[in-house]
């Protein structure tokens, strides 16, 4: 196991209301001039993570991008299963619309984060009729709860997580008889009318197709996608301290920033 990074002093908590009860959001605002506010959710397979051992990140993301960061702490399985966490998240994104300050958007997340993600998208333009989110950062997605084929044979070689792994992730998360639905397996929906996207993986992940295939789709429902595919990344590859990980965080500031840099729709 690793040891969660240090806490950051530019860091604060806050409290919004959900399904749940109070949500707890870490927010971390940028050195100089917000240009957006970002809606994050940690990954962690709907069972482990928390925001509160994102502060790096989500500072370097903040002064990169110029975004004002808000992570997402939703509820966590076993103790509160599907649809506990869309719900939160869903919670936290309409919040967000109508307190931000600022009506420049982004939504993103890691592993069962991207999941979380474009759920939350889909929920808010079928639900809501809100499609204000103008980018996506879906990095390491897990987008098919039945399981793409690199999901199903990648086997029990241990690179961070594997079949056995996701598995039991998912059986902590929801019943097999759920996972084929658009809300639990986002590459099911309509995707038409969804904002660009960032799609980063890399080639020793087991959700390797999970990316390809829903960046195809994307893509399909004529919306704008960005594939990036990194030679050698396992699952949480962008977490650490290489040359290959700066190299996709720094894509995803560059992301952020030009697609912000157009006018809004």
């Amino acid at each position: 196991m690793f040891a969660p990074p240090p806490a950051s002093p530019r860091a604060r908590d806050i409290f919004i209301p959900s399904p749940g009860g109070d949500l707890h959001l870490r927010v971390v605002e940028p050195a100089g001039q917000a240009v957006a506010a970002y809606l994050h959710f940690h990954g962690g397979g709907w069972v482990f993570g928390s925001s509160r051992h994102q502060d790096p990140l989500l500072v370097e993301m903040a002064d990169a991008a110029s975004v004002a960061v808000l992570s997402v702490d939703y509820r966590l399985a076993p103790e509160h299963p599907y649809p506990a966490a869309p719900d939160d998240a869903e919670a936290a994104a309409r919040w967000l619309a109508q307190n931000a300050g600022t009506e420049r958007l982004v939504i993103g997340g890691e592993s069962a984060g991207a999941n979380l993600s474009v759920t939350t998208l889909v929920r808010l333009r079928d639900r809501h009729g809100f499609t204000g989110f103008e980018a996506a950062n879906l990095v390491s997605g897990v987008f098919d709860l039945t399981m793409t084929p690199s999901m199903a044979l990648w086997g029990d070689d241990n690179l961070v997580i594997n079949t056995p792994r996701l598995e039991w992730l998912m059986d902590q998360y929801v019943e097999p008889a759920m996972r084929r639905t658009p809300d639990v397996s986002p590459i099911y929906a309509a995707l038409d009318g969804l904002p660009p996207a960032l799609f980063t993986i890399g080639t020793l992940d087991p959700l390797l197709d999970d990316s390809l295939l829903m960046a195809a789709r994307w893509l399909s429902a004529g919306s704008a996608a960005d594939l990036a595919v990194y030679a050698g990344g396992v699952h949480t590859f962008w977490y650490f301290e290489t040359a290959l990980a700066r190299s996709a965080r720094r894509k995803i500031a560059r992301f952020f920033t030009e697609t912000l840099a157009a006018e809004p729709a």
